[in-house]
């Protein structure tokens, strides 16, 4: 009997893992059995990487023989900057850039060791991904790439890609946070689109790829710089409630308040807020981050006041914003560097569905004319 339609095949499960577990009404993400706040902040992204890949934290022999491998993949081949340099030229949206350059990830360089499959490819993808959104971004600027440091973390070596100059430890754990805690979150769509490409048997880097295509969606991509705008608009905390108020009246959604998924709160704003709070203290503008949370506490107010029992509280996009901003991430790179964490998350679900593979093939319900008959073109 066939199964009743589902639009967006809401409530439909199409996998089981042991990657994420998203509870939308209590309000928890656990990855890999761990709630993300006992570990987001404390971990480092390599072995959360090494985690969701091997389902056990690595130990210390682990962790320095994974580094060395991600470390030794880090370069981009010649034909790889060719393409940055081509999207660069024509102003391309840093997603654009990812995605064509991640087309190019099966290409080997000088020294590569790693046998071809599945492994390798993931191992590379997490590593260049940080080298070519940092290189597309030096690009855009008008600058040219810096070279990857070898003697850096994964995080460290993606914010000195991005400056030219080596992170503070303040500013290395509040990236390696952020990191964290956006490495996988379920089925999304890009992590769906993901595990149906690699379920044909096809080769890791082309499901990356069509993931990348999915994330560009702004339905899925989401926006954090515009949470961030708010705060910018508003400027001081007087004007928090009459702006907002307006916002509200007029019909208009506050950003980065709300969520399809999480009902009561969204554990990743919970981790969020503690990193920036700790970014802002060390390294950062204060003031910025007092009137971010100004905004938000009034933020919160309204909307219990506007739309009682919605229960719209803050968002993964308001603290993220938060916190790349204080790294001085350029806001055209605030997609593509959710990118280069989520690639991990990516590559975890292609190596669990290729472990046990069917092929994803769901049904379709016709809805179209019946009975038709064919007339010759002179009688149409």
């Amino acid at each position: 009997m066939a199964s009743a339609y589902v639009p967006g095949l809401q409530g439909v499960v199409a996998a089981r893992t042991r990657l994420s577990k998203v509870d939308g009404r209590k309000g928890e993400l656990v990855i890999a059995g761990y709630p993300l706040e006992e570990i987001a902040g404390r971990a480092t992204f390599e072995e959360m990487v090494f985690l969701l890949w091997n389902d056990r934290l690595p130990s210390a022999r682990d962790l320095e023989t994974f580094r060395s491998e991600l470390v030794a993949v880090r370069d981009l081949p010649p034909i790889t900057r060719d393409v940055l340099e081509a999207a660069a030229a024509q102003k391309l949206p840093a997603m654009d850039a990812l995605r064509m350059a991640a087309g190019t990830l099966s290409l080997r360089t000088d020294g590569e060791t790693v046998p071809e499959g599945p492994y390798r490819d993931a191992l590379v993808s997490v590593a260049r991904f940080a080298t070519i959104v940092a290189g597309y971004g030096r690009l855009l600027a008008g600058e040219g790439p810096v070279a990857p440091h070898h003697g850096l973390s994964h995080a460290a070596n993606y914010l000195y890609m991005l400056t030219g100059s080596r992170p503070s430890d303040a500013r290395t754990r509040a990236l390696e946070t952020y990191l964290n805690t956006v490495i996988d979150h379920g089925l999304n769509a890009s992590t769906f689109a993901a595990r149906v490409i690699v379920s044909t048997e096809s080769d890791v880097i082309s499901a990356i790829v069509g993931a990348i295509g999915a994330l560009k969606g702004p339905l899925h991509g989401g926006a954090p710089g515009p949470a961030l705008d708010m705060v910018f608009e508003i400027g001081r905390a007087a004007n928090a409630e009459p702006f907002m108020r307006a916002k509200l009246d007029r019909g208009e959604r506050l950003m980065g308040f709300g969520h399809r998924i999480y009902k009561v709160r969204d554990p990743r704003a919970d981790v969020l807020s503690a990193a920036a709070e700790a970014l802002f203290r060390a390294d950062g503008d204060m003031d910025l981050y007092e009137l971010a949370r100004e905004v938000e506490r009034v933020a919160l107010r309204l909307l219990d006041e506007y739309k009682p029992g919605r229960s719209l509280r803050t968002n993964v996009e308001f603290f993220t914003a938060l916190v790349l901003q204080g790294l001085g991430i350029p806001v055209d790179l605030f997609t593509p560097t959710f990118a280069v964490s989520r690639v991990a998350g990516w590559a975890a679900h292609c190596l669990e569905q290729l472990g046990a593979n069917r092929i994803i093939r769901p049904e379709s319900e016709y809805a179209g004319e019946t009975g038709r008959q064919w007339a010759p073109l002179e009688r149409r």
